[in-house]
C-alpha cells in the first residue's frame, strides 16, 4: 500500500511542477518576453518552481507537499477566475488567479507550519460510576512525538516542563516516540526529560509502528530506546497490565504491527472489571474489540489528526483506522485520538494541530 501512496504523490508531484511552469509563465510580463525570447521566458518562469523545489533540502517529503499544495490551490483558482470571466464575458488580461493561488498558499502552508510547530494543551473530562479512590484522576497524554522532524530534544524538554505543570497523575506516551531519522543524541536527551517528570503513578509508553525502525539506518537501536527509557524511569507496557494504588488498571498493547501481540480481550479477562481501565494502543483501529473487551478509556495516537487534509479522511475511507481524531464512544467505552505532538516527516499540519492531551477522569456525581 505505501508504495502506491508513495507512487501516486510522486507523481502527482511530477505534474506539479510542469503546472506551475505553465502557470508562471501566464503572468504577463512573462507573456510579453516570450514575444522576443521564448525560450528566456519559459526558463524565467521555472526559476520560482525551482525555488519551491528547494524544501528539498528539508526533505523530500516537505518538497512533495509544498509543490501539490501549490497545484491544487492553483487549479481552484484557475477554475474560479474561469467562471467569473465566464460571467462576465471577458478575457483573461492579467494573472489575478495566479496572484490569489500563491498568496493563498503561503497562507495555507504558513498556518501549517506553525500549527506544526506549536503544541497546544487539549482538555478533555470523563465521567464514569466506578470508584476512583475518592478522588479524580488526572493523565496528560502524548503520541506521535517522531523526534527530529519538529522537536529536538531540547524542545521535548520544554514540552515535559509544560507537562510537569499540569500536575498529572500519570504520564503516557501513545507510540512513535522516535522515528527512523531520530537522532541518539535527541532521544537520550528527551527520555532524560522524562525521567525528570514528577508524576504520583509514573510514565508508561507503548511502542508505536515506528518506534522498532522501518528502515534501520538511525544510530541507535530499538534495545537502545528501550534501555534509555527504563534506566530514566519509564515503565514500558508491552501487551501487558498495571494496577496503580488500587485505584485503576493501566493497559499498554503492542503495536499492531507486532504479529503476536494480544487481543484486547485477553489483556483484560483477568482485570477487575469494578475498576476503570485506561487501555493504550498506538494505532486505532481495534475499536469493536476493544469495546468488548471492558476498557473505560481507550488512548491512541497514529493517525495524527489527519496531518495533511485530506490524507485522514482517505485512511478512514479505506478502513486503515477507525477515527481519525477526537473522542467517540462505544457501548461503555470512549475512544479518543489525539494528534500528536508532532508528525511523520512533513512540517506542516494542514488538517489538524499538534497537541498534549489533559485528561481529567471524574465522579459521576461529582
Amino acid at each position: 500500500m505505501w508504495i502506491a501512496i508513495f507512487t501516486v504523490v510522486g507523481a502527482l508531484a511530477i505534474a506539479g511542477i510542469f503546472f506551475l511552469i505553465t502557470r508562471f509563465h501566464r503572468f504577463r510580463c512573462l507573456e510579453q518576453l516570450a514575444d522576443r525570447h521564448k525560450l528566456l521566458s519559459w526558463v524565467l518562469a521555472a526559476v520560482p518552481v525551482a525555488a519551491l523545489l528547494c524544501t528539498y533540502f528539508i526533505n523530500l517529503f516537505t518538497m512533495f507537499v509544498v509543490v501539490i499544495h501549490c497545484m491544487f490551490i492553483w487549479i481552484v483558482c484557475d477554475f474560479i477566475a474561469w467562471i467569473v470571466r465566464k460571467c462576465r464575458k471577458t478575457a483573461r488580461t492579467r494573472n489575478y488567479a495566479g496572484g490569489a493561488a500563491l498568496l493563498l498558499t503561503a497562507a495555507v502552508l504558513g498556518a501549517g507550519w506553525f500549527f506544526a510547530h506549536h503544541i497546544f494543551a487539549k482538555p478533555y473530562t470523563f465521567r464514569t460510576e466506578k470508584d476512583l479512590g475518592g478522588k479524580p484522576l488526572r493523565i496528560v497524554a502524548i503520541a506521535d512525538s517522531h523526534l527530529g522532524i519538529t522537536l529536538d530534544g531540547a524542545k521535548f524538554a520544554a514540552l515535559t516542563d509544560r507537562i510537569q505543570a499540569e500536575n498529572p497523575d500519570a504520564v503516557v506516551i501513545c507510540g512513535d516516540f522516535v522515528d527512523d531519522d531520530s537522532t541518539k543524541a535527541d532521544m537520550l536527551a528527551a527520555c532524560r526529560s522524562l525521567g525528570g517528570l514528577q508524576t504520583p503513578y509514573g510514565v508508561y509508553y507503548i511502542y508505536g509502528n515506528h518506534d522498532v525502525g522501518y528502515f534501520r539506518y538511525r544510530d541507535f537501536t530499538a534495545e537502545d530506546l528501550r534501555n534509555a527509557l527504563t534506566d530514566n524511569g519509564v515503565v514500558m507496557l508491552s501487551d501487558e497490565s498495571v494496577l496503580l494504588d488500587d485505584r485503576f488498571y493501566l493497559t499498554g498493547r503492542l503495536d499492531r504491527t507486532f504479529e503476536d501481540r494480544k487481543s484486547a480481550q485477553e489483556l483484560t479477562e483477568s482485570l477487575d472489571p469494578d475498576k476503570y481501565t485506561v487501555m493504550l494502543d498506538h494505532q486505532p483501529n481495534d475499536y469493536a474489540a476493544e469495546a468488548e473487551s471492558g476498557a473505560d478509556l481507550v488512548i491512541s495516537g497514529h493517525t495524527h489528526g489527519g496531518h495533511i487534509f485530506p490524507a485522514g479522511q482517505i485512511g478512514l475511507a479505506i478502513g486503515a483506522n477507525d477515527r481519525i481524531y477526537g473522542t467517540e464512544t462505544r457501548g461503555d467505552t470512549t475512544f479518543l485520538v489525539t494528534s500528536g505532538v508532532s508528525g511523520w516527516a512533513i512540517p506542516f499540519k494542514t488538517g489538524t494541530i499538534s497537541e498534549y492531551c489533559v485528561i481529567d477522569i471524574v465522579p459521576l456525581h461529582e
